[in-house]
């Protein structure tokens, strides 16, 4: 089975994956002092302490670093969407905590640098793109299942594709506010908020 991170190998003994650790950590505080684009994999293998033929065992490139990376950050904000959208009761609290969820994804890309710089470094990244859009999916069926009592079944299957756009979309949005300046970001962000809930309304008073 091929890693979808585009790594060489999959670490299977402790040791391994101590290594593999050691590599995306080092990474990190790289892309944190100059930027993803100045990093180079032998900079990589000397602040992780591990030769570069043992770095090339894992990652073939910077850009399965990266790619690794990215998936973590994936990895992070579902695991944050699962536990927000936990036990919805009613369709104001569904529309408060979609809210929240929205606000708390643009802050993580504003008070992380590293975050973005990862997120922006992979936007040209074929492979990640269909990550992306896999992850956008599985997280629509988490919407989608955490919100679906507060719709009528004749409208579940509009709730489906809805959810699955809107997480797409969610990050689209968030990638556009961060590129630009903060204030505009702000206000951009602040319209997407109103597109969802208006969405979300129209479901919720059939």
């Amino acid at each position: 089975m091929t890693n979808p991170a585009g790594s060489r190998r999959q670490p299977t003994q402790a040791r391994a994956r101590e290594r593999v650790e050691r590599i995306l950590t080092a990474a990190t505080e790289l892309i944190a002092e100059t930027g993803s684009d100045a990093v180079r994999m032998t900079e990589v293998a000397e602040r992780a302490g591990v030769p570069i033929g043992s770095l090339y065992q894992y990652f073939p490139d910077k850009a399965a670093i990266l790619r690794m990376l990215a998936m973590r950050v994936m990895e992070r904000v579902r695991d944050a969407l699962k536990q927000n959208l936990d036990g919805i009761g009613s369709a104001a609290d569904a529309l408060a905590r979609v809210d929240a969820i929205m606000i708390g994804y643009y802050g993580l890309f504003l008070t992380e640098p590293v975050t973005r710089d990862i997120w922006s470094a992979t936007q040209s990244d074929k492979a990640l793109q269909e990550l992306d859009i896999a992850d956008s999916r599985e997280n629509g069926r988490i919407f989608f299942s955490a919100l679906k009592h507060l719709v009528p079944r004749r409208e579940h299957a509009r709730l489906q594709a809805a959810s699955f756009l809107l997480m797409q979309l969610s990050g689209a949005a968030v990638r556009l506010a961060i590129a630009v300046d903060r204030e505009e970001g702000d206000r951009l962000v602040e319209e997407y908020r109103l597109i969802m809930r208006r969405e979300l309304e129209s479901l919720f008073d059939k």
